[in-house]
């Protein structure tokens, strides 16, 4: 018998806890745009972090269109490759309209598919709904599957196939990447005050973009800044 004193077994944390091994398919295009809206830069060490939560981890797969010649591009994911991340490219093609896009659904639901057994809970970073008829599968075939995105660009139909939904508003404050400081040069002896200097952006140095885990101002697989469908 069950009473009011027992009806709570479990508590989000006790949850949290039965993860076992952990897969994370991170969807670059859905997280930049979701990002955009959000107005952060992700920190994508933080992110990983966030999202494994102590969790053991199987492995973490980054999903993106690239640009061969675009150097800043090639900069973050190299950092991406050293720091814990499986990149899996595909090189951009030109839309009719002049942008330029690559999709990459179908590499996600196979990759999702073909690795269950190999993980217990299976973490998808995207709200596109045409992943949720992978998610069902998956969830069929006895993983878990937590679905990570912002609420405004996330399908009804993969929230209602999931079994956790996390909006990336409630977790920003853990995954975006601390702002840039600035500071102003100021001579102790009189003459003329320099303008303002402030730290080194991350547009000039590519170096430190990847030091610091944040991903290129262009979206990785739409060079126009059209948003996905």
């Amino acid at each position: 018998m069950v009473t009011s004193s027992t009806s709570v077994i479990y508590s989000p944390e006790h949850v949290l806890q039965n993860r076992g091994r952990v897969a994370i398919f991170i969807d670059g295009s859905n997280l930049f745009y979701a990002a955009l809206q959000l107005g952060i830069e992700i920190d994508y060490s933080k992110l990983l972090c966030h999202l494994t939560q102590g969790s053991r981890l199987f492995r973490s797969f980054f999903y993106t269109g690239v640009d061969p010649s675009n150097e800043k591009q090639q900069g973050f994911l190299l950092w991406m490759r050293r720091n814990g991340y499986r990149v899996v490219s595909k090189e951009l093609v030109q839309l009719p309209d002049g942008s330029k896009k690559a999709n990459l659904d179908v590499e996600i639901a196979v990759d999702m598919m073909a690795l269950v057994g190999c993980y217990d809970t299976a973490i998808l970073v995207s709200g596109d709904g045409d992943l949720a008829y992978a998610v069902d599968a998956v969830s069929y075939r006895g993983a878990r599957v937590e679905v990570v995105s912002l609420r405004s660009m996330t399908s009804d139909s993969l929230i209602n196939v999931a079994d956790r939904y996390i909006d990336l508003e409630s977790i920003r404050e853990d995954i975006q990447k601390a702002p840039r400081t600035t500071y102003t040069y100021r001579p102790l002896t009189g003459g003329l005050t320099p303008p303002e200097l402030s730290s080194t952006s991350w547009e000039d140095n590519v170096s430190e973009s990847a030091n610091a885990g944040t991903s290129p101002l262009e979206p990785l697989d739409n060079l126009d800044n059209n948003a996905p469908a």
